[in-house]
């Protein structure tokens, strides 16, 4: 096997810990002696060990000598878990190949330095782009201490995400909800507007099986999330978070009496901040948050600079009328003051297509 095929399977095994890890990365490790694998193991879960100290543990011969594969660069400072630079320096480890360098500033190439100091062979940048793809949340979060947000929504081929009556179940197919659950297990948070929760009573929370439910968050400016609603009365099963401007401790009672989070924001324009909430959900270690918000919140997130990607939906059929899109509010004025993506990339989820592309430019104000 070649260095490119040996971390294809770090790769594989780093995805395992996919929606477990967060606010830490997914990372897969495998270590080589004599032409043959003798070790791998990856991430499992946030504050459990990393990918290299599960590999060398899983090894059933010495790994002195050997190489190790690991997608991204080793820590070398202490955390939850010991570095693991000190692990593979005990254990005798000649070489190590890397998929992405650590943007984390305890990290940032100081892993890599500390390995050659010590006599190690370190070779960079293999796989690179596949690595650092695994990780987008996580590079973007680190770096900004903000979380990586998706917008994401479904529409018909004529643009619509419901029909002038309100209905909106369901307009792609299983597979594309399925994979819009996969994403709900990924990512930290789930965030809607509370025009969302009055028009659907959503549950928003994860239906796969061996999967974890994300934070609900709502953005409720004046606090009119009904105490029946099921995201308030089902906090047992998944945390709710509610954002709100209302400062009135006997307006939040009965929601914390329920089990739901209370975060008071500075209000903007008659709304809350927006890039106030990003801040305050960072400092809570959400380093994702899976925007499923209605054309009203889309429109307020893009202005207020917040979207990273957008994934878009688009399900072979025509609803036509008056029904909504999936970015409402006032508009741009102009063609050259559109909200520039990147090239998307495209999909097929069996009959359905997905868009997905980075935001260039998202706040009209950048």
């Amino acid at each position: 096997m070649t260095d490119t095929e040996y971390m294809r399977f770090a790769l594989q095994l780093a995805k395992k810990g996919c929606g477990w890890t967060n606010p830490n990365p997914m990372v897969g490790a495998v270590i080589v002696k004599d032409g043959k694998i003798i070790g791998h193991g990856y991430h499992r879960k946030y504050g459990e060990l990393h990918a290299e100290r599960n590999a060398l543990a899983s090894c059933h011969t010495s790994p002195e000598g050997a190489t190790m594969y690991v997608t991204l660069e080793p820590c070398c400072h202490s955390g939850k878990t010991p570095p693991c630079t000190d692990a593979i320096l005990e254990r005798g480890i000649r070489h190590v190949v890397i998929g992405s360098c650590d943007p984390n500033p305890l990290v940032a190439g100081k892993g890599i330095e500390l390995l050659r100091s010590c006599g190690i062979e370190v070779t960079k940048g293999v796989l690179k782009e596949e690595c650092d793809a695994l990780n987008q949340s996580f590079f973007h979060y680190i770096q900004n201490k903000t979380p990586y947000v998706i917008m994401k929504y479904a529409m018909t081929l004529d643009g619509k995400i419901a029909t002038h009556t309100g209905k909106s179940q369901w307009i792609t197919g299983e597979a594309a909800r399925h994979r819009v659950h996969e994403d709900r297990h990924r990512y930290s948070a789930i965030m809607v507007g509370v025009g969302t929760v009055l028009a659907d009573d959503p549950l928003l929370t994860c239906r796969l099986e061996n999967s974890k439910n994300p934070l609900r968050i709502v953005c409720d400016t004046h606090l009119k999330t009904p105490l029946s609603a099921r995201i308030v009365t089902t906090t047992g099963t998944a945390s709710t978070l509610l954002a709100t401007v209302i400062t009135d401790k006997d307006k939040h009672r009965p929601y914390l009496e329920a089990g739901c989070g209370i975060l008071v924001l500075p209000p903007k324009e008659g709304h809350m901040d927006l890039n106030c909430l990003m801040t305050a959900l960072g400092e809570r270690k959400i380093d994702s948050v899976l925007l499923e918000g209605g054309g009203t919140l889309n429109w307020s997130a893009l202005q207020s600079g917040i979207v990273h990607k957008v994934q878009t939906y688009i399900a072979p059929k025509l609803f036509g009328g008056s029904g909504k899109t999936p970015v409402m509010g006032i508009g741009v004025d102009s063609p050259d003051q559109a909200f520039h993506l990147g090239k998307p990339t495209i999909s097929w989820v069996e009959e359905d297509i997905l868009l997905e592309s980075e935001v260039i430019r998202c706040s009209q104000e950048s």
